[in-house]
């Protein structure tokens, strides 16, 4: 079962695992991968459905060269070719996940790649940011009724709403959506992760966060915002890729899980109750005592009683209404006051 929204209505976070290009052209990197990340106490593997015919055409003109940037002097049917993962690897790839409790998730790039992932049975779909745009793929990929997890990198808020009304036109409204910065690596100044609360608000639906930064920061501050599903790229240790460069070490990702949980914790409440270790603390708060020998009818002054740690006489807060009071009994200097002494 996809435990998508078992996780989120449990108030927990979904973390994706995105393998992407980090097989490197090798079924058992893709494999290994799977059993990796398995370990890390990831919810979810996602690859990418995908070949180079379905996302361009093999042209070598100006507009199909890259320019710039971690893939500069590609050629986009190139780098697509390079980088997919071949169809016939997808079910060993699910079948592995399965047997290892993680959730598959792919992200199809057409209605062929659709139609070939509802044959293997999926249970959600991905759209990447830069499909964001693709109304008719939406469609298509929503009609399934299956959840539907929308990377919003480079979206306006029009687009946004133009890819959530497609998923309603065909009656689905099973819509998470992701804060993304198309940047790869994202540089922190340009996430804006403010934006988070703000799409909860603005489109009243689920919205997670897709991390292409470095480190885990940017996850713990997209869980602490509220984001309730945190992706990150994968990639083994010593494979390159088109996509290894700014993607995550097994290791490093491990950690991400663990910061993760440990995010969630910390921001539990609102609870006013005292912990059990702080209630054994409260005995180091300040009280006020005896600090000097007092004979019982000898008034409190400022010169033999004071507020001072620790905690055992009585609270600060009646200070002043001591003073100039008679003791009620002879007090020893380092004795706490008690309440009956407040006559």
């Amino acid at each position: 079962m996809f435990r998508l929204y078992e996780k989120i209505n449990n108030n927990e976070v979904y973390v994706i695992a995105e393998m992407s290009a980090n097989h490197g052209g090798s079924l058992d990197n893709a494999l290994e991968i799977v059993r990796q990340v398995a370990k890390t106490g990831a919810d979810c593997l996602k690859i990418q459905t995908y070949t180079a015919d379905s996302l361009t055409i093999d042209c070598d003109n100006e507009y199909f060269k890259i320019k710039g940037g971690l893939w500069d002097g590609y050629n986009l049917y190139d780098l697509y070719q390079d980088a997919g993962t071949p169809y016939d690897w997808q079910p060993k790839i699910k079948e592995e996940c399965e047997k290892l409790g993680l959730d598959f998730l792919s992200t199809p790039f057409d209605n062929d790649a659709v139609d070939f992932l509802e044959d293997m049975g999926v249970e959600a779909y991905k759209i990447a940011s830069f499909e964001l745009v693709d109304i008719p793929l939406i469609e298509y990929t929503a009609s399934k009724g299956k959840p539907m997890i929308m990377s919003c990198g480079m979206a306006s808020v029009e687009e946004i709403e133009d890819a959530i009304e497609a998923c309603k036109r065909v009656g689905n409204d099973k819509i998470v959506l992701l804060k993304c910065c198309s940047e790869y690596p994202a540089n922190w100044d340009d996430m804006h992760l403010g934006n988070i609360p703000d799409m909860k608000q603005r489109f009243g639906l689920p919205v997670g966060l897709s991390d292409h930064s470095q480190g885990t920061i940017a996850s713990v501050v997209g869980v602490s915002l509220g984001a309730c599903v945190i992706e990150k790229h994968v990639k083994l240790d010593g494979v390159k890729s088109a996509d290894s460069a700014f993607s995550m070490t097994i290791q490093g990702f491990s950690e991400l899980v663990n910061d993760i949980k440990s995010a969630k914790s910390i921001m539990a409440g609102p609870d006013y109750k005292l912990t059990e270790k702080e209630k054994d603390s409260t005995k180091f708060r300040r009280s006020i005592f005896a600090v000097k020998d007092i004979a019982a009818g000898e008034a409190f002054t400022e010169e033999n009683i004071r507020v001072i740690r620790p905690g055992y006489g009585i609270a600060p807060k009646y200070y002043n209404e001591l003073l100039g009071k008679p003791a009620g009994r002879s007090i020893k200097r380092g004795q706490p006051l008690i309440m009956d002494d407040i006559k």
